[in-house]
């Protein structure tokens, strides 16, 4: 229940907390592991590389630059660990599922096309940096061949990147757990109205529990997900913001931003801040964002219509 309102003149800090991110959760733990992976593989590759170059060269008789040799290896793998929050970025955003996927394809070959073209980019100038420091030139060859060699790399490179990144995202769900609505019933009417769930199904390495709709505390954005907060963990639901926003009972929950819904239960002040927008304070210390569109909305339902006055807090 909403408790009774009073005003205050606000004596927070003018910047808050961060707001979470899409990137808190199973996002955060799929990009940490893949940055960590692939920083691995990325230098155990250009130093493996570079020594089987140098033997090589030994074993033909050939002259061969210890440094020139790093240089090719290691400006390619930085150049590649550089990109990676792009790649991250993009399957976040628009991630390749099962009812979507066609759809995407053509986004992730141009995506892959302009990570070809970044990368020799990048590379060719970290090598031509190298080499004048150490008072030399650097040729990066002939065009096309080159480019079109480097290409047929790079476009096996970014499916791997792509393809970890789905499967680390996928592992992270189940480790956390993913949410889903309770399906009706195959026989005889259903529990709850499916229209306004009471409680949602949580699948959790191999095991099933229930969720109830009154323990969440806000809804967040995150792709093609939504992620439900209960108790400080994130159950991600595959659904939009509007169809979930659909599903919920408005005198509990409100939308605060294009980005998430707060259980009015949870909120302990609403601060606003000199653009016209807010910030919603929880009873758990979080802080979410509050557009100025949605800010009188919230205001008039959390306080029962008291408005507060420009520039001070509204306590609930």
């Amino acid at each position: 229940m909403i408790g009774s309102c009073q005003l205050r003149t606000p004596a927070m800090e003018t910047i808050g907390p961060r707001p979470p991110t899409p990137q808190d959760g199973a996002g955060h733990f799929a990009t940490r592991w893949a940055v960590m992976i692939w920083s691995l593989v990325f230098h155990l590759s250009a130093l493996g590389n570079t020594l089987t170059a140098w033997l090589a060269g030994r074993r033909d008789g050939e002259a061969i630059v210890l440094w020139q040799l790093l240089s090719w290896e290691l400006s390619s793998a930085t150049t590649s660990l550089l990109l990676l929050p792009a790649m991250f970025w993009l399957c976040a955003r628009w991630p390749l599922h099962a009812d979507v996927w066609r759809r995407r394809v053509p986004l992730y070959l141009a995506a892959a096309l302009g990570w070809w073209l970044a990368h020799v980019a990048g590379m060719v100038l970290l090598r031509k940096l190298v080499y004048a420091l150490a008072g030399s030139h650097y040729d990066f060859g002939g065009w096309p061949l080159q480019w079109f060699y480097e290409l047929s790399k790079d476009l096996r490179t970014f499916a791997m990147l792509v393809a970890l990144q789905h499967t680390l995202a996928w592992y992270a769900r189940r480790r956390q757990g993913e949410a889903h609505l309770l399906a009706a019933p195959d026989e005889g009417p259903p529990e709850e109205p499916l229209d306004r769930p009471e409680r949602f199904l949580v699948r959790k390495l191999g095991r099933d529990f229930l969720v109830a709709t009154a323990d969440i505390e806000w809804i967040q954005a995150s792709g093609n997900y939504v992620n439900l907060r209960v108790r400080g963990h994130d159950y991600p639901l595959r659904s939009t913001m509007a169809a979930i926003e659909a599903r919920l009972d408005p005198a509990v929950f409100v939308r605060i931003h294009r980005s998430y819904l707060v259980n009015l239960s949870q909120v302990q002040a609403i601060e606003p801040v000199d653009s016209g927008d807010a910030r919603v304070h929880l009873h758990d210390a979080t802080v979410l964002p509050c557009s100025r569109s949605h800010l009188a909305d919230l205001r008039a339902r959390a306080g029962r219509g008291t408005a507060a006055p420009q520039g001070e807090t509204l306590t609930v």
